[in-house]
């Protein structure tokens, strides 16, 4: 009975381990028919695409960037081709090994041997990038040994080039590879390593508008990674180029004045339509040659850069701000005439005798010798600080700290470049206390007054200010370099009227009339007013500084332009700089035979005796008012209800 049982159990383990043994078989062969499905059918598309990968190398096809052209349609950006050296993907070893090979043909330093492993390194699935910017010898040099390098590519790309060169660098800006810090930076969501962007100026303002889109095509290549043949281009994406961008910029206006600033000075041009805004000049001195940053600046000319004292990589037009002087007188008396604390026609109660004093302050006046008692038009004509010390004190401290401020006087102009520097200008008494360490008394407002103490400004603010006068809405928009649809919005705004800025106008004519302090600078066959400034430098000799506001006479102004001079000593000076750019854009306009010596002062310089009885003839007046005048002030002579002329 025993043995009987133990042979039917022996039997039945059999057939149980049977049954699993014939499961487990079918579960494999389930298991190897459903991953043959796999493989072969549901999968094929992306083992294809694996494969297709191994004998195919992507390559990014930059798009050509928009072209960048002046009001004229002249170009000031462009497209030219230029070259770039890779090689395609191997190890670390083989990649050196090539690079040694390349270095005496292509003139590779050690120091572009160990960049370009530095950007290998970020993507090594990719081809490594050996000269992004190759000399069209160096190509050549490798077109000629092109059997011995099997795995080197050259590729043509559309190189930036700006026509123009150091004329324009300081707005311009230029272009090279985005870094892995731009990556990560909202702005540049999409963008991949190797692609070109704007770096500074225009060029990076408006990224998104020239950049287009990169293209894409393929290369095949052997199961050693050699390269077999490019691929038909349908088989990739092709490029969209960028958007052109049309400025308001006079490219012959950008090149007269580099030509005539003085090669040993430092300072700015900017010139502007007071009708639209638009950027006519934007000149910084010193400059450089923004086609030497395209791709990555050589590190000799980079070092030269940096070490110059002058500083030629500082934005002095708009990069920068220096105090303003008395070119800022303007501001002041717009600000007293919207607080109703100045009229036009009154006479300050003190005379200028060469200064004044005011709460233990004695301050003296430019000219120690004085101007007697003047009203608006003369105190403008003459620049005289007693006048607008006077102005200040009857504003007060507080009110001019918070009226400033209103009018937007520490407010960056808005103009369509990334680098704008902000003017500087106190907003309240904790200034000094946060900056100096104490508290301003009531005379701290005489400084300011003349611009001086605690206010900056750059070119570009200046212009934008007198802009404001140039135009009869008392309005300025934001500057821009860029024409567009829409309109420019308002940025630095007063509420003169008409007539109180037919007063400040006719103060800018009798500068540069009989007697004025820019009298040499005057010009015959146009309409030019404009204001001198002296700005104090503790570390050499003064500023000079003037912006002037021209057009035809009896007609609307059509351009506003502010020079700096460094250690120019006097704002005469930039008159005459000024002076002959207006001309030449007036003379261009409206197709007159330029003279390239419109001014008394070009003349005497070339020996050309200056028409002296024209130069002598007064400003015309304004018209007579009809409004009643206000009393006069004690001690001061009887105010009258027209302007006083110029004296011949």
């Amino acid at each position: 009975m025993r043995r009987t049982a133990r042979i039917f159990t022996s039997r039945g383990e059999r057939r149980i381990k049977g049954t699993v043994a014939r499961v487990a078989v079918l579960v494999v062969v389930l298991a190897l028919g459903f991953a043959l499905v796999k493989l072969q059918v549901m999968d094929v598309r992306e083992y294809a695409t694996i494969a297709r990968d191994n004998r195919m190398r992507a390559m990014v096809i930059p798009a050509p960037r928009g072209a960048i052209y002046d009001r004229h349609g002249q170009v000031i950006a462009e497209n030219v081709v230029g070259y770039q050296i890779q090689l395609m993907p191997a190890p670390k070893d083989t990649l050196l090994a090539q690079l040694r090979r390349l270095q005496p043909i292509i003139g590779l330093a050690d120091a572009d041997i160990d960049q370009a492993f530095k950007r290998w390194r970020r993507q090594p699935h990719l081809p490594m990038d050996v000269m992004a910017d190759a000399p069209p010898i160096a190509v050549a040099r490798l077109e000629e040994r092109r059997f011995l390098f099997p795995q080197v590519l050259v590729n043509e790309y559309p190189k930036r080039h700006y026509v123009a060169g150091d004329a324009v660098s300081h707005f311009i800006g230029y272009v090279a590879e985005i870094s892995e810090r731009e990556l990560s930076m909202p702005q540049f969501a999409g963008y991949r390593q190797g692609r070109w962007i704007g770096k500074a100026g225009l060029e990076r303002s408006y990224e998104k508008a020239l950049s287009g889109e990169p293209g894409m095509r393929y290369l095949e290549v052997d199961a050693m990674g050699r390269i077999k043949k490019w691929l038909p281009e349908e088989l990739g994406t092709p490029p969209i180029p960028g958007r052109d961008l049309q400025l308001y910029l006079d490219l012959d206006l950008q090149r007269y004045v580099q030509r005539i600033f003085p090669d040993s000075m430092d300072g700015a041009v900017v010139a502007l339509d007071p009708r639209s805004g638009g950027v006519l000049a934007y000149y910084a001195s010193p400059n450089y040659d923004p086609n030497q940053f395209v791709g990555g600046i050589p590190l000799k000319y980079w070092n030269e850069l940096r070490q110059d004292p002058r500083v030629p990589l500082l934005d002095r037009a708009g990069g920068a701000a220096q105090p303003p002087g008395s070119t800022y007188k303007l501001p002041i008396a717009t600000m007293g005439l919207e607080l109703g604390v100045l009229k036009p026609e009154d006479h300050m109660p003190v005379p200028c005798t060469g200064g004044m004093a005011y709460q233990g302050r004695y301050a003296r006046c430019w000219d120690r010798r004085g101007h007697g008692y003047l009203d608006l038009v003369g105190a403008i004509k003459n620049s005289c600080d007693v006048y607008f010390y006077q102005v200040g004190i009857r504003i007060g401290l507080r009110r001019f700290l918070a009226e400033g401020t209103r009018l937007g006087f520490g407010s960056r102009t808005g103009v369509d470049l990334p680098s704008e520097f902000a003017p500087s200008f106190p907003e309240n008494l904790e200034w000094w206390q946060e900056r100096f360490g104490y508290r301003p008394a009531a005379n701290e407002v005489m400084s300011l007054a003349i611009g001086q103490g605690g206010i900056t400004a750059s070119p570009l603010k200046l212009a934008q200010m007198y802009v404001a006068l140039a135009r009869d809405d008392g309005q300025a928009p934001a500057p821009r370099f860029a024409q567009g649809d829409s309109a420019t919005p308002i940025t630095y705004r007063t509420n003169l009227r008409p007539d109180q800025i037919a007063y400040l106008r006719q103060g800018m004519r009798l500068v540069l009339g009989p007697g004025g302090t820019a009298w040499l600078s005057r010009l015959k066959n146009w309409d030019l007013m404009g204001k001198t400034g002296t700005a104090q430098n503790p570390h050499g000799k003064d500023h000079g500084l003037f912006v002037g506001i021209g057009g035809p006479h009896n007609a609307p102004p059509e351009i506003v332009v502010a020079m700096l001079l460094e250690h120019g000593e006097h704002g005469a000076t930039a008159s005459g700089y000024v002076a002959d750019a207006v001309n030449f854009f007036l003379d261009r306009k409206y197709r007159r035979p330029f003279d390239p010596y419109p001014t008394p002062r070009d003349q005497q310089q070339h020996g050309i005796e200056p028409d002296w009885n024209w130069l002598t003839q007064p400003i015309p007046p304004m018209p007579p008012r009809t409004s009643a005048a206000a009393p006069a002030a004690p001690g001061a002579p009887p105010q009258r209800v027209t302007v006083a002329t110029a004296r011949p």
